[in-house]
Protein backbone atom coordinates (compact mmCIF):
# COMPACT_ATOMS: atom_id res chain seq x y z
CA UNK A 1 0.00 0.00 0.00
CA UNK A 2 1.34 3.18 -0.53
CA UNK A 3 -0.58 7.35 0.00
CA UNK A 4 -0.25 9.72 -2.58
CA UNK A 5 -1.25 13.13 -1.93
CA UNK A 6 -1.80 14.55 -5.19
CA UNK A 7 -0.85 18.85 -5.34
CA UNK A 8 -1.67 18.85 -1.24
CA UNK A 9 -1.74 22.60 0.06
CA UNK A 10 -2.41 22.39 4.14
CA UNK A 11 1.18 22.05 5.75
CA UNK A 12 -0.25 20.18 9.23
CA UNK A 13 -2.46 17.89 7.02
CA UNK A 14 0.84 16.53 4.81
CA UNK A 15 2.69 16.48 8.78
CA UNK A 16 -0.37 14.55 9.99
CA UNK A 17 -0.48 11.76 6.89
CA UNK A 18 2.83 11.67 7.00
CA UNK A 19 2.99 10.79 10.88
CA UNK A 20 0.66 8.11 10.03
CA UNK A 21 2.88 6.40 6.93
CA UNK A 22 5.26 6.46 9.75
CA UNK A 23 3.38 4.32 12.00
CA UNK A 24 2.38 2.25 9.47
CA UNK A 25 5.33 1.89 7.17
CA UNK A 26 3.34 3.20 4.16
CA UNK A 27 5.57 5.38 1.85
CA UNK A 28 4.08 8.60 0.87
CA UNK A 29 4.09 10.18 -2.53
CA UNK A 30 4.10 14.02 -2.75
CA UNK A 31 2.86 15.46 -6.33
CA UNK A 32 3.80 18.55 -6.98
CA UNK A 33 3.00 21.46 -6.94
CA UNK A 34 2.72 21.94 -2.80
CA UNK A 35 0.80 24.23 -1.32
CA UNK A 36 3.83 24.71 1.19
CA UNK A 37 8.04 24.44 1.49
CA UNK A 38 9.00 20.67 3.12
CA UNK A 39 10.74 23.27 5.17
CA UNK A 40 7.67 25.08 6.47
CA UNK A 41 7.12 24.49 10.20
CA UNK A 42 4.10 23.85 10.51
CA UNK A 43 4.63 20.43 8.56
CA UNK A 44 7.79 19.48 10.38
CA UNK A 45 5.63 20.36 13.88
CA UNK A 46 2.55 17.87 12.50
CA UNK A 47 4.82 15.28 11.89
CA UNK A 48 7.11 15.34 15.06
CA UNK A 49 10.41 13.67 15.06
CA UNK A 50 9.10 10.72 13.01
CA UNK A 51 10.42 12.59 9.86
CA UNK A 52 13.30 10.22 9.27
CA UNK A 53 11.27 7.19 9.47
CA UNK A 54 8.99 8.07 6.76
CA UNK A 55 9.93 6.90 3.17
CA UNK A 56 8.60 10.09 1.26
CA UNK A 57 8.97 10.99 -2.30
CA UNK A 58 8.51 14.09 -4.38
CA UNK A 59 7.24 13.94 -7.81
CA UNK A 60 7.24 17.26 -10.02
CA UNK A 61 3.81 16.02 -11.39
CA UNK A 62 1.72 13.62 -11.98
CA UNK A 63 2.78 12.26 -15.24
CA UNK A 64 6.36 12.02 -13.45
CA UNK A 65 4.60 9.83 -10.79
CA UNK A 66 2.73 8.15 -13.05
CA UNK A 67 5.28 6.73 -15.70
CA UNK A 68 6.53 5.05 -12.53
CA UNK A 69 4.38 3.24 -10.87
CA UNK A 70 5.03 -0.19 -12.02
CA UNK A 71 3.34 -3.29 -12.87
CA UNK A 72 0.89 -4.91 -10.78
CA UNK A 73 0.19 -1.43 -8.65
CA UNK A 74 -3.39 -0.41 -9.03
CA UNK A 75 -4.28 3.64 -8.76
CA UNK A 76 -7.25 4.30 -6.26
CA UNK A 77 -8.68 7.71 -6.17
CA UNK A 78 -10.69 9.22 -3.25
CA UNK A 79 -13.48 11.70 -4.19
CA UNK A 80 -16.15 13.01 -1.68
CA UNK A 81 -18.36 13.11 -5.10
CA UNK A 82 -17.16 9.11 -6.08
CA UNK A 83 -20.37 6.59 -5.97
CA UNK A 84 -18.26 3.65 -4.08
CA UNK A 85 -18.11 3.43 -0.39
CA UNK A 86 -14.48 2.19 0.31
CA UNK A 87 -16.30 -0.57 2.88
CA UNK A 88 -17.35 -2.15 -1.08
CA UNK A 89 -14.00 -2.13 -2.21
CA UNK A 90 -11.50 -4.53 -2.47
CA UNK A 91 -8.27 -3.35 -1.59
CA UNK A 92 -4.60 -4.82 -3.03
CA UNK A 93 -1.33 -4.77 -1.45
CA UNK A 94 -0.08 -2.80 -4.07
CA UNK A 95 -2.68 -0.42 -4.72
CA UNK A 96 -1.73 3.65 -4.77
CA UNK A 97 -4.18 5.47 -2.58
CA UNK A 98 -4.39 8.67 -3.80
CA UNK A 99 -5.87 12.05 -2.27
CA UNK A 100 -6.81 15.14 -4.06
CA UNK A 101 -5.66 19.21 -2.51
CA UNK A 102 -8.25 19.79 0.57
CA UNK A 103 -9.34 22.51 -1.03
CA UNK A 104 -11.13 21.09 -4.06
CA UNK A 105 -10.32 17.58 -4.40
CA UNK A 106 -8.87 15.61 -7.06
CA UNK A 107 -9.58 17.47 -10.74
CA UNK A 108 -12.28 15.52 -12.95
CA UNK A 109 -9.22 15.03 -15.76
CA UNK A 110 -7.92 12.27 -12.91
CA UNK A 111 -10.89 10.91 -11.84
CA UNK A 112 -12.00 9.98 -15.61
CA UNK A 113 -8.58 8.72 -15.86
CA UNK A 114 -8.51 5.62 -13.29
CA UNK A 115 -11.91 2.90 -13.14
CA UNK A 116 -11.10 2.75 -9.35
CA UNK A 117 -12.67 5.90 -7.32
CA UNK A 118 -13.89 5.77 -3.79
CA UNK A 119 -15.50 7.74 -1.33
CA UNK A 120 -15.54 7.49 2.93
CA UNK A 121 -19.02 7.45 3.41
CA UNK A 122 -20.73 10.49 5.31
CA UNK A 123 -23.87 11.71 6.55
CA UNK A 124 -23.68 14.26 8.75
CA UNK A 125 -24.43 18.08 7.46
CA UNK A 126 -20.57 18.02 5.94
CA UNK A 127 -19.23 18.10 2.57
CA UNK A 128 -15.88 15.91 2.89
CA UNK A 129 -13.64 15.06 5.64
CA UNK A 130 -10.09 16.38 6.58
CA UNK A 131 -7.56 14.83 3.96
CA UNK A 132 -5.60 13.48 7.31
CA UNK A 133 -8.49 11.80 8.73
CA UNK A 134 -9.59 10.57 5.66
CA UNK A 135 -6.44 8.97 4.73
CA UNK A 136 -6.53 7.58 8.37
CA UNK A 137 -9.46 5.89 7.60
CA UNK A 138 -8.77 4.55 4.04
CA UNK A 139 -5.45 3.13 5.07
CA UNK A 140 -6.40 1.16 7.67
CA UNK A 141 -9.63 -0.20 6.12
CA UNK A 142 -6.98 -1.41 3.42
CA UNK A 143 -4.76 -2.70 5.56
CA UNK A 144 -7.61 -4.47 8.15
CA UNK A 145 -8.79 -5.85 4.29
CA UNK A 146 -4.95 -7.12 3.71
CA UNK A 147 -5.05 -9.16 7.11
CA UNK A 148 -2.58 -6.80 9.03
CA UNK A 149 -4.47 -6.64 11.91
CA UNK A 150 -4.36 -10.23 13.13
CA UNK A 151 -3.10 -11.60 16.57
CA UNK A 152 -0.28 -14.09 15.54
Amino acid sequence: MHLVLFEPRIPPNTGNIARLCAATETPLHLIEPLGFSLEDRHLKRAGLDYWPYVDVRVWPDWTAFASEIGSGRRVVLTSARAHSSLYDFRFRDLDMLVLGPETEGLPDWLLNSYPDCLRVPIWGRVRSLNQANAAAICLFEAYRQAGRFRSP
